[in-house]
């Protein structure tokens, strides 16, 4: 029994892909908790056997009948948020949420459940040559950050107390099939030439294609030994944010036939300590802007190595950048 929150989102709907394509759907259920009144028509395409449930882990409705006749399953949790419009919501769903998904999944006998963070509980790199590792110290990156750190924190504390077991599974910024409209516009923006490079453009930034991701995924569910353990699941190796940008821009030009403009919006280090300063002041009271908050990293590393995943998973990442953005872009410029 695989069970699996969020299945609709970005991630959701590629682990449900790889999860079909691999042939698991015949030898084992799976099911999926999406909001009430949510589009499931994507996630029945790609998967018509999943069994799709209601519910909301902000109230914990829905969760009993979710995990109805699921003892010894497993759950993958991949919902959350980490854009809302207010701090508070950060540790309604990313903490509290995790809270009651859990305590609902121990009442139901679920043997394991693998948690998605964030690179965010580390929060950014000490010095460009510097990379995450699991032994790396918490440091968390603002609200976001602090939300998932204490999600980390109390489902390993359900682990050590024999509750269930938990693998938590450190993702960075992912991209692929199924993305969301923020990313076309981050693609319209390299073709225009207003994509912002901030300081020299050098800094590094791991990054996981969801099929990459979705194998971790699957692998953390699966392997024994896993089992307490926190693993850092991305790309091989990081890229640069000139490497990213660059990246994208010649793939727009030479297979998806747009014309780009070869130009940078290059900004000084301290507009992203500016946008740090304003975007803490507004978290402070309560509030949370997108632009201001992604603005604040654009200068800074946040990179990973993913040597343990490596050895204790097996987890070998098939799709870098490259062929990665190739299939991100295909989705929305070949309709």
């Amino acid at each position: 029994m695989i069970c699996i929150t969020g299945a609709n989102g970005w991630l959701g709907l590629s682990l449900v892909e790889l999860i079909s394509k691999n042939g698991t759907t015949e030898s084992q259920e799976v099911r999926a908790l999406v909001l009430p009144g949510s589009d499931i028509t994507k996630l029945q395409a790609l998967c018509p056997t999943i069994k799709i449930f209601e519910g909301d882990l902000t109230i914990g409705s829905g969760l009993g009948e979710f995990f109805h006749d699921c003892r010894g399953g497993t759950i993958i949790h991949t919902a959350g948020i980490i854009h809302p419009k207010r701090v508070l919501e950060f540790y309604k769903i990313n903490r509290d949420g995790t809270r009651r998904l859990l305590d609902a999944a121990v009442a139901a006998g679920l043997r394991r459940a693998v948690v998605v963070s964030s690179n965010s509980p580390c929060g950014c790199n000490p010095h460009p040559d510097h990379l995450f590792d699991e032994d790396s110290p918490y440091n968390p990156y603002m609200n976001y950050g602090r939300s998932k750190m204490e999600m980390e924190s109390l489902s390993l504390d359900m682990h050590h107390r024999g509750l269930i077991e938990i693998v938590i599974i450190r993702a960075p910024w992912f991209y692929g099939p199924n993305q969301p409209p923020r990313q076309k516009l981050f693609f319209e923006m390299v073709r225009d030439g207003k994509a912002p490079v901030v300081g020299s453009g050098e800094n590094l930034r791991s990054m996981a294609y969801t099929e990459n991701l979705a194998q971790g995924l699957m692998l953390a569910a699966q392997v024994p030994k896993a089992a307490g353990q926190i693993y850092w699941i991305a790309d091989e190796r990081p890229y640069s944010m000139n490497e990213i940008i660059d990246t994208i821009e010649r793939l727009l030009e030479t297979e998806f036939s747009q014309k780009c403009f070869h130009k940078r919006m290059w900004l000084p280090s301290i507009v992203s300590e500016v946008a740090l300063f304003i975007d803490s002041a507004l978290q402070n009271v309560g509030l949370y802007h997108q632009k201001f908050h992604v603005l604040s990293e654009m200068n800074k590393s946040i990179a990973c190595r993913i040597d343990k995943a490596n050895k204790e998973l097996g987890y070998n990442p098939q799709v870098a950048l490259e062929e990665g953005m190739r299939r991100s872009l295909r989705e929305v410029y070949t309709r």
